[in-house]
C-alpha cells in the first residue's frame, strides 16, 4: 500500500482503493431525500432541536410583537461619529412599520421550524433572516423618538474591541479540548494573565514585555492543568473550577497585600494604542472598524486563522486532533498521546493569556479584583456553540461580543429598558444562545477522559 507524505509524517493511514472497493456497497450510498420526504426518519435530537429554535423564534416575534406598543416616532441611525473625516449620512427609518415587519419575519420563521416542512438547508437561512430581524427590530425599538442616533460605526468598532478576548479564550479551548483536555480553566488563566500584565506593564511601562508575560502566566497556568489532568488524572471539570478559584483567590491577595498599597507604582500600566494600517483605515465606516484596533485585536483575526490551519492542515493538528477522538489507535500508530495533549494545553494557555492582558494594558490601564467579570466562561460557551472549531467558536465570540457592545450603547440612548438588565443582557444571551440554538453538540470523544497507557 502506497503512503502519501502527509500519511507518513503522522502514521496515520489512509485506506488504499483496493479496501474502499472491497467495502459494502451501502457504505457509498449518500442519501439525497429531503428532510420534509416521509421516507427520511428524523431524529429525536434533531426534532427537539427544530421545536426548541421555533419556540425561541416565536417568543422573539411576539416579543417585538409587544414592543409595538411603545414604539413611537422614527429611529435614526449613525453611519459616522464626530471625528470621523468622511461624515456619512444619518439613516432614519419609521419606528412602527419596520418593528412590525421584523415581528412578521420572526414569526414566519418561527411557522416554518415547527411546521417540519421546510428542507434544513433553507431553515439555516431562515434562521439568520430571524437573528436580523431581532437586532433590526429591537435596535429600531431602541432608537424610535430618541434625541440621538443610534451609533452604527460604534457599535461594529466596539464589538470587535470587546470580542477580542472571548475570540482568544474560545481558541484556547479549541485546542485543549480537541487534544481531549476539558479546559474550564480560562476564565482563571485570563485572571491570572491580567494581573501579571498589570504589575509588568505598571515596573516596566512596556507594551510587549506585559504582553509577553501576559501569554507566558496563562501558559503556567495551563503547565498546572496540564499536570494535574495528565500526570495525576484529577478530574478535569473539578481541577478546572479549582483553578479558577486558585486565581482569583491568589490575585485577590497579592493585591490586597502589595499592589493597593502602591497602585502609584505597580497597578498604572499603560494603554495600548489603536493601530491604523495606512490607506485601509481611511476606508469610510469600514475603515475605523476593522483597520483601526489595537495589536490584540489583529492577533486575534491571525491567531483564528492559525490555528484553523494548524488544526486541519498540518501533522501535529493532525497528531491532536486524532489524540482527542480515539487516543488508543493514535497510541498504536507511535504517537505519544500524552506528550502532544501537553503541547496543546500549553499552547493554548499563551493565546490565553494574550486574551486576559485585554481586562488591563488593553482597557483601563490597572488591575481590580475578579475584573474578568465571566469572561471566561462566555469564551467556554463561543467554544461550544461553535462546535469546536476555531473560525465558527469565532463568530460566536463576536456574537457574544455585539450583544455586550449593544448594551453599553442602549444604556446613552434613555432606552426605558432597565440598566440592570441591560448589564445582565450578554449572560442572558449565553444562556438562551447555548440552550435554545445548539441544541446536542458531540464533543471531541476522549475529551475529558484521561488516557494511561496500558
Amino acid at each position: 500500500m502506497s503512503h502519501t507524505p502527509h500519511d507518513r509524517d503522522t502514521g496515520i493511514q489512509d485506506p488504499g482503493p483496493a479496501e474502499q472497493d472491497r467495502r459494502p456497497a451501502e457504505t457509498n450510498v449518500v442519501p439525497t431525500a429531503e428532510p420534509n420526504d416521509p421516507t427520511v426518519v428524523e431524529s429525536r435530537d434533531a426534532r427537539r432541536q427544530r421545536l426548541s429554535v421555533g419556540v425561541l423564534v416565536a417568543v422573539v416575534g411576539l416579543l417585538l410583537a409587544y414592543l409595538l406598543i411603545s414604539t413611537t416616532g422614527a429611529a435614526k441611525f449613525a453611519l459616522s461619529d464626530a471625528f470621523d473625516a468622511v461624515q456619512l449620512p444619518t439613516v432614519s427609518v419609521p419606528g412602527v412599520p419596520t418593528v412590525a415587519i421584523c415581528a412578521l419575519l420572526c414569526l414566519i420563521v418561527a411557522a416554518a421550524y415547527l411546521s417540519g416542512r421546510v428542507p434544513k438547508r433553507w431553515l439555516a437561512l431562515a434562521g439568520a433572516v430571524a437573528g436580523a430581524a431581532l437586532v433590526i427590530g429591537f435596535l429600531t425599538w431602541a432608537a424610535a423618538g430618541r434625541d440621538l442616533p443610534f451609533p452604527v460605526s460604534n457599535q461594529l468598532a466596539g464589538t470587535l474591541t470587546v470580542a477580542t478576548p472571548l475570540v482568544l479564550g474560545a481558541l484556547c479551548g479549541v485546542l485543549c479540548e480537541r487534544a481531549g483536555v476539558v479546559n474550564v480553566a480560562i476564565e482563571g488563566q485570563f485572571l491570572a494573565a491580567a494581573f501579571t500584565a498589570a504589575i509588568v506593564g505598571s515596573v516596566t511601562q512596556s507594551v510587549p514585555l506585559a504582553l509577553v508575560s501576559a501569554a507566558i502566566a496563562g501558559a503556567v497556568m495551563g503547565v498546572v492543568l496540564a499536570l494535574f489532568a495528565l500526570r495525576y488524572v484529577v478530574n478535569q471539570v473539578v481541577l478546572g473550577v479549582v483553578l479558577n478559584l486558585l486565581a482569583s483567590g491568589l490575585t485577590g491577595f497579592i493585591f490586597d497585600q502589595l499592589v493597593q498599597p502602591n497602585s502609584s507604582d505597580l497597578n498604572s500600566a499603560p494603554l495600548m494604542e489603536p493601530i491604523a494600517i495606512p490607506g485601509l483605515s481611511q476606508i469610510p465606516f469600514f475603515g475605523r472598524i476593522f483597520f483601526e484596533q489595537t495589536i490584540l485585536a489583529y492577533l486575534a483575526g491571525i491567531l483564528v486563522v492559525v490555528v484553523w490551519f494548524v488544526l486541519f492542515h498540518t501533522p501535529w493538528g493532525l497528531r491532536v486532533r486524532a489524540v482527542g477522538e480515539h487516543p488508543e489507535a493514535a497510541d498504536t500508530v507511535g504517537i505519544r498521546v500524552n506528550g502532544i495533549r501537553w503541547s496543546a494545553v500549553i499552547a493554548g494557555g499563551l493565546i490565553a493569556g494574550l486574551g486576559g492582558a485585554f481586562f488591563t494594558i488593553g482597557s483601563t490601564g490597572s488591575f481590580v479584583k475578579d475584573l474578568t467579570v465571566g469572561n471566561g466562561f462566555i469564551a467556554l460557551a463561543a467554544l461550544i456553540m461553535g462546535r469546536w472549531h476555531p473560525v465558527w467558536a469565532a463568530v460566536m465570540a463576536l456574537f457574544f461580543g455585539f450583544v455586550t457592545q449593544m448594551a453599553s450603547q442602549m444604556q446613552t440612548l434613555s432606552t426605558p429598558v432597565p440598566s440592570q438588565f441591560l448589564l445582565l443582557l450578554p449572560y442572558l444571551a449565553t444562556i438562551i444562545a447555548v440552550a435554545g440554538l445548539v441544541g446536542r453538540v458531540r464533543a471531541p470523544a476522549a475529551d475529558g477522559i484521561p488516557y494511561e497507557k496500558a
